[in-house]
């Protein structure tokens, strides 16, 4: 693991001991480009700080402790009993048909394999890795063990109207139907044998 926690100053940040989520969402862009958005946005002040960002690789980087959070999901309530983790994934692609190419929202290119599936009026999707995944589950149970929090999960990207006082594992994309993270091709039952079995 990575830990950034130290060598950033977030002046966002606030403490809670009550936690009783983990919130799973993504980058949108490349992991490295994330962290560097996550410094210097709103000139330094960013407030849609996560705890922890998971690479395609694999690595872990924490950014928050455990006890920390900031305004992400931008309700207090939730944001205070939240831990924030976010995947490296550049989310829905958009074809360019004359290039044969994928971009991202941002404009950068896509060059690994495409995951189709219409969902939430887009098409195209970036795939999360198995070892992103294997790395994933880990981190949950550390967390879960660690603030005793469930070892549950929603197991869909659908909005799920109890959400909000769900003891467990979520995904942003259960919270409101504008959010598309996480996206179709992330692997619900994959996590919840890995976080059942250890």
């Amino acid at each position: 693991m990575v830990d950034l926690s130290k060598s950033t100053d977030f002046k966002t940040v606030e403490t809670s001991n009550k936690k009783t989520q983990i919130i799973l969402a993504e980058s949108k862009r490349s992991a490295k480009n994330y962290i560097n958005s996550l410094k210097y946005r709103y000139n330094g002040k960013n407030p849609y700080i996560p705890n922890y960002i998971v690479d395609k690789e694999g690595e872990i980087y924490k950014i928050l402790d455990d006890n920390q959070h900031t305004k992400f999901m931008g309700n207090d309530k939730l944001d205070k009993k939240s831990i924030v983790i976010v995947l490296e994934n550049y989310g829905w692609l958009k074809k360019n048909a004359l290039e044969n190419k994928y971009l991202n929202y941002v404009g950068d290119i896509y060059k690994k394999e495409v995951f189709e599936k219409k969902w939430r009026d887009y098409l195209y999707w970036d795939k999360y890795e198995e070892k992103q995944m294997v790395s994933l589950s880990k981190l949950l149970i550390k967390i879960c063990d660690k603030m005793n929090i469930e070892r549950e999960c929603i197991g869909t990207n659908v909005r799920y109207n109890e959400v909000v006082d769900f003891k467990g594992i979520t995904s942003k994309s259960n919270y409101d139907f504008v959010y598309k993270d996480l996206n179709p091709s992330f692997n619900f039952e994959l996590l919840t044998k890995l976080i059942k079995n250890e």
